[in-house]
């Protein structure tokens, strides 16, 4: 019986069983219906036998099984089709033009309204009794257990891979009897394991699976967090089908996607980084090492664009009745945590004259120093058309690349976003070499956002919140989100509680990716990034202040790390805690990690190493210690200054509170130019409000330096330290400094100021905050209702019941607790 977590204290689960069969490719039909808030249609999924896929029964699996009679689909005998015929005289839907060179024919199969039942878990089973524990050595039946969750499902069957015109191209080389179970299971073991090169036939051949006819409904049943499915008589993963249907649709509550509004109003629904990532948008296996490809066609309104995580730049396909269609893949295995998708009435931002196919496959920079070095490397990932592979793409600075926005926005990115694009895609390449991936979307996601950015295969979601304020808080972000596609995409964590191999280098390269966009100087870059160094810092320390101690380890299951059930389940520890989705000690623990390395070692030690590390595990997933036995073993005796794995685990990775090596490094920051310049302003105005306080005759008029965004940052936080400050030194420091037109981050501190100091003149600026600046306002509902004043607990209900309805749900409950 499956355990029932509280997603509001618990652990997550990852419930697939990958150790016994992988799911190779998946292939999503769907429709889109804005009416109903439901996403429709099927799921087609290609499976292989993993490592432990041997013999899970006391029955000899080779022999032919006979199937129970009290399942009702007992098939004593079945068609098995191995026409020979021509490859294009087959009906199957090409659903992209990248590989319709492999076949030609199309055909539109978007209405299956008889094809599968109206019923939920018409075909499941009634109890578990006849389930099995994949781990059970007895005589029970496989299970193939899926991550699942607020999914209706409504059908699973056999696919008949075998009537596919063409495919008995993939049984010659085995010496097959007329068992047409062995004769599918053949078909998709030889397709899901073609050759890199044969990529476009491959996709050709599994979309043409995906719409091959079903030969036999299998058993499922639905718990809260798996969909489990098997089939009568079957005891072994080898013997299970190799592609099955799944018939589903979504719920509107389902937790995966989200349903809003976008900045114009009009109706749209994306994948937002739910803590239970897409298991509500298809059945999948979560675990990382489920590392798969896909290829979806998602129809919707002809008034919708359709963006997704997709190698090709879709171009939708005219249906009846108004709708369109649109096509992606991928052909890098990826885990389906990362799968992304956005529908609504987007707009791509252009500049004029240039197109933006002409200002984004611009190639004219130099090749990073990176990859002439490495260009006879040889991969060390499973087999697949690997960018950097591509000759041409070593010396591609700036990949092809698409902004998307709603209509209002507009402008804005034309200003800002648009712009910083290829200086921060340049920047990224000359750092660490060649792009991972051959292109990219990114889109202005609705208000509701909770996050500045999230980055997914080919696509990034950046929160409205990056656009105002000049170019700072867009720059850091679109690097922060570019650095993903190295860490966090290409190399992914094995087990996902170290989640500092994503965040923390995502930080760290954020900084040194912004440098170089910047075009700084060498002592620029020092200044810059040792004032970013003491404002994490003060971070750090505030939520190692006010955290437990278990939430800031970043190694939380220390040895056991990595370590997964006989069948491959496991759980993420804290993955359901609504705390650690406003926590950034990830992020700033394994910056300081990283910043640590390279200062120890030298920066052109750390960077060449780092190079040589991506170009070892791009494709791959890694622990803690791939990272740093390699990082030490590269390195030579004299540079190691006595760094050890067992040193950097005991004083960063697994223990909480502020790492031993940070504790001494502030004093040198805070010495910084930049940083002397902050304290020397607040001094000036500290010394300000003490007059004003006392109602003195100004003496002699105070200068105020201009001052970057961080250092605006440090001035309010510092302020903020200060007991009382009198009106007229608020609305000095506004007028100064025009803190109302800067970017979010130092908005927030303005707002901050506001609420400490009961400044109703600026509420509007808080409520104007609450309402636009969602990714970032949480933290201000609990300073308004903490304050126990009466006017500002009244702004932080009405903020919160103009927002409510479309806020991130994670957000939303934690700010109701606040408020209620």
């Amino acid at each position: 019986m499956e355990t029932v977590l509280d997603p509001s204290r618990d652990d997550l689960p990852l419930m697939a069983n990958t150790n016994h069969i992988l799911v190779k490719h998946y292939e999503l039909d769907l429709d889109v219906d804005f009416e109903s808030h439901i996403i429709e249609g099927a799921i087609i999924i290609f499976l292989e036998p993993g490592s432990g896929c041997k013999k899970l029964s006391g029955v000899d699996g080779e022999s032919g099984q006979s199937e129970s009679s009290e399942s009702g689909k007992v098939e004593t005998s079945e068609p098995c089709h191995i026409p020979v015929t021509n490859l294009g005289a087959f009906s199957c839907k090409m659903r992209s033009k990248d590989f319709a060179d492999c076949g030609k024919n199309e055909k539109d199969t978007s209405d299956r309204s008889g094809n599968h039942s109206s019923r939920e878990q018409t075909y499941g089973i009634s109890s578990s009794k006849n389930c099995c524990d994949p781990g059970n050595h007895g005589s029970e039946d496989f299970l193939l257990i899926l991550d699942c969750c607020d999914l209706s499902v409504l059908k699973v069957e056999e696919v008949d891979a075998a009537a596919v015109p063409g495919i008995e191209r993939f049984t010659r080389s085995a010496k097959l009897s007329n068992d047409c179970k062995k004769i599918r299971n053949q078909i998709v073991r030889e397709l899901v394991t073609l050759p890199a090169d044969h990529w476009r036939e491959q996709l050709y051949y599994y979309a043409c699976c995906s719409q091959a006819p079903g030969c036999g409904e299998l058993l499922f049943t639905s718990s809260p967090w798996s969909l489990q499915i098997r089939k009568m008589g079957v005891k072994t993963a080898t013997d299970f089908p190799h592609i099955i249907r799944i018939w589903y649709k979504t719920k509107p509550e389902g937790r995966s996607v989200t349903w809003t509004a976008d900045q114009n109003g009009r109706p749209c629904v994306y994948t937002m980084g739910s803590p239970i990532n897409n298991r509500a948008l298809f059945p999948c296996q979560e675990p990382p090492v489920a590392m798969s490809t896909w290829q979806a066609t998602v129809r919707a309104a002809a008034s919708f664009v359709v963006l997704m995580s997709g190698e090709n730049s879709a171009k939708p396909t005219q249906l009846q009745e108004g709708r369109l269609s649109w096509n992606y893949y991928v052909t890098m295995p990826m885990p389906a945590s990362t799968f992304a998708i956005a529908v609504g009435s987007w707009r791509e931002v252009k500049l004029e004259p240039c197109s933006s196919n002409e200002l984004s496959t611009v190639t004219s920079f130099p090749s990073s120093r990176a990859d002439s070095r490495y260009a006879s490397w040889v991969c060390g990932h499973m087999e697949y058309p690997c960018h950097f592979q591509n000759p041409d793409a070593a010396s591609q600075a700036i990949i092809p690349y698409r902004v998307f926005a709603p209509e209002c926005l507009q402008h804005c990115c034309e200003e800002n976003l648009l712009q910083l694009i290829p200086q921060c895609l340049s920047a990224a390449h000359s750092t660490l070499g060649t792009h991972p991936f051959s292109r990219l979307d990114v889109l202005i996601v609705p208000a509701n956002f909770a996050s500045l950015g999230m980055a997914s295969p080919h696509i990034i979601f950046l929160s409205q919140s990056v656009l105002p304020g000049g170019s700072h808080l867009c720059g850091t972000r679109l690097c922060h989100e570019i650095a993903h596609a190295w860490f966090g995409l290409a190399i992914g964590a094995q087990d996902w509680t170290e989640e500092w191999l994503s965040e923390g280098f995502a930080t760290h390269l954020e900084d040194v990716f912004w440098t170089e966009a910047q075009k700084l100087s060498r002592d620029e870059a020092k200044e810059q990034q040792e004032l970013k160094a003491l404002l994490r810092w003060r971070r750090l320390r505030d939520e190692v202040q006010n955290s437990t101690e278990e939430m800031q380890v970043l190694r939380p299951n220390r040895e056991e790390t990595g370590q997964v059930s006989e069948s491959g389940a496991s759980v993420v520890k804290y993955g359901l805690n609504p705390e650690k989705i406003f926590m950034q000690v990830h992020y700033l623990k394994g910056y300081f990690l990283l910043r640590f390395l390279a200062s120890r070692l030298g920066e052109e030690t750390y960077f060449s190493f780092l190079r040589k590390f991506v170009r070892k595990f791009h494709g791959q997933l890694i622990l803690s210690q791939d990272f740093l036995h390699m990082l030490l073993e590269d390195i030579s005796e004299e540079k190691r200054l006595g760094l050890s794995v067992e040193d950097i685990f005991q004083n960063w990775l697994d223990t909480s509170g502020i790492p031993k090596p940070l504790q001494g490094e502030t004093q040198t920051w805070a010495e910084s130019r930049l940083v002397q310049q902050v304290n020397d302003e607040v001094t000036k105005w500290i010394r300000v409000n003490l007059r004003a306080r006392k109602r003195r005759r100004r003496e002699t008029e105070e200068v105020f330096e201009k001052l970057l965004p961080d250092q605006l940052v440090l001035l309010l936080e510092s302020l903020l330290e200060e007991k009382t400050l009198c009106p007229r030194i608020l609305r000095s420091l506004e007028k100064t400094y025009h803190l109302r037109e800067q970017d979010a981050e130092v908005r927030h501190r303005w707002c901050e100021l506001v609420i400490k100091h009961k400044y109703t003149k600026a509420y509007e600026d808080v409520e104007r905050f609450l309402l636009e600046d969602q990714a970032m306002g949480v933290y201000l509902y609990g300073e308004l209702m903490v304050s126990e004043n009466a006017k500002q607990q009244q702004l932080a209900h009405k903020c919160f019941e103009m927002t409510k309805e479309h806020m991130d749900r994670s957000s939303a409950k934690v700010v109701a607790e606040m408020l209620f």
